[in-house]
């Protein structure tokens, strides 16, 4: 008896030394594996510890309108050189924004007008909703955050962390819209903006853009559709073209098939690297990332897949980008939804220089990041969150003063907006960035697991 004790004691030994080892080189903390070892052990593994059951869409013959949207969402013949489709700047291969590093794309007659922000994704707009000032909605306040934005000028604000949700019924939240500045509703709305933008597709007025319309290779199938009175209502030929457009990007999965390497670990059918896990961790970490105050990552619960925002507004105060020629102006600023492009909101100065959370999905595939195209990389992103705050110098241009112009891509009666009381820019009690080195590129990793193309071993 008395070696069987001594066998079982030499065993539990063993096992604890395997288990002391394990949380030693376990990303998690150790008062986590206390909290619950079994969950801790598959988070060490790499494996999530709760999968769920994700709701795809299911793949589907596009209907006839949505098939006449792809010729037309294709179709360079409506810009003015004859050169620019909504393709040219929302590439398929590259997730449906832009192919390249320039902060803004070159439209008009000859291609050499710059626009004036970076071009957006198309992928995940489905489940946008519209644009509203407003308490925060059901969906978002089951996702684990926490916001609490001005009620007007001046009013105090109330932070935004990873895993608090308390206080977010209280505040009036800009949220919604497409674009930067969220002034188009729909699809349909926000497609039409760009094809008559002089800067970019440039397709004129209502009644040109209707008979470009009505010279197309496809103009037979779009009054087969519509009728063949269709395009003597220049008006109701556009708002039609533009309504297959919306059809063409809600009926085709390829612009929202969550089939990241997240979407399968949130499956219990992918496995996280060491890096990839320690990422999503100081995501996760109110007091480090805290990325996911606004880039919500965990499933709803209808079973939908995460769409890494949480659609509302945020003034970060990302530096001027002089690459824009819209820039060369001193006296002209990008306000986002108090202007220059939205003249509903220009009163409502609280909100000046905010502009739109995007979703994180396919971010390690883009090149240009906010809404000025200020930077090219994860790194350079990373760093401006890292930086601002406690060491502006290497963000921001000096002054004459030799001192950083903090926030200088808004004029000084606005800078106040910015955010100044979420993690990561509340820096650390010693006034050091909040992430060391490693973890920014940790998060890189992680940020790497949200690109769409990923094979499951197994092919599940």
């Amino acid at each position: 008896m008395r070696g069987i004790t001594r066998a079982g004691l030499i065993l539990v030994a063993i096992l604890a030394a395997a288990a002391a080892g394990l949380a030693a080189w376990s990303p998690l903390p150790l008062a986590e594996w206390l909290r619950d070892p079994r969950a801790a052990f598959f988070y060490a593994e790499g494996w999530n510890p709760y999968p769920v059951r994700l709701l795809r869409p299911m793949p589907a013959p596009l209907s006839a309108m949505a098939q006449l949207g792809k010729k037309i969402f294709f179709d360079p013949g409506l810009s003015s050189s004859r050169r620019l489709s909504c393709a040219s700047c929302h590439v398929p291969r590259d997730a449906y924004g832009p192919a390249g590093a320039l902060p803004a794309m070159f439209g008009g007659q000859a291609l050499t007008l710059q626009g004036v922000r970076a071009v957006p994704s198309l992928r995940y707009l489905e489940r946008q909703p519209n644009f509203g000032i407003g308490p925060d909605n059901a969906e978002d306040e089951t996702a684990n955050r926490s916001t609490m934005p001005p009620r007007g000028a001046g009013a105090p604000r109330a932070g935004k962390t990873a895993q608090n949700s308390v206080n977010a019924a209280a505040g009036l939240v800009p949220q919604g819209g497409l674009f930067w500045d969220g002034r188009a509703d729909t699809l349909q709305n926000q497609a039409l903006i760009p094809l008559s933008s002089p800067f970019e597709m440039d397709g004129g007025s209502v009644a040109e853009i209707a008979a470009r319309l009505a010279r197309a290779s496809y103009a037979p199938a779009f009054a087969r559709l519509f009728g063949p009175s269709v395009f003597s209502d220049a008006q109701m030929a556009v708002a039609e073209a533009m309504f297959a457009v919306a059809r063409y990007q809600i009926e085709d999965i390829d612009f929202h098939p969550y089939t990241s390497k997240f979407d399968f670990w949130l499956e219990g059918k992918a496995r996280m690297s060491p890096a990839e896990l320690r990422g999503f961790l100081v995501f996760n970490d109110p007091h480090k990332g805290n990325c996911a105050a606004c880039h919500l990552d965990r499933p709803g619960a209808d079973g939908l897949p995460p769409l890494f925002t949480d659609h509302q507004f945020e003034a970060l105060g990302v530096p001027r980008n002089p690459a824009l020629a819209v820039n060369r102006d001193p006296s002209y600023f990008d306000l986002g939804l108090c202007g220059p492009f939205r003249t509903d909101m220009k009163t409502m100065t609280q909100y000046c220089g905010f502009f739109a959370t995007p979703s994180l999905r396919n971010v390690a595939r883009r090149r240009t990041f906010f809404h000025n195209g200020i930077y090219n990389s994860l790194q350079q992103v990373l760093d401006f969150y890292d930086f601002r705050d406690t060491y502006p110098e290497k963000v921001y241009p000096d002054t004459r003063k030799m001192k950083p112009d903090m926030y200088n891509d808004l004029p000084q009666r606005y800078r106040s907006n910015v955010d100044k009381l979420d993690a990561p820019f509340t820096g650390t009690p010693s006034g050091q960035p909040p992430l060391a080195a490693q973890e920014v590129q940790d998060v890189i990793a992680f940020l790497g697991t949200l690109t769409d193309g990923y094979r499951p071993p197994g092919g599940t």
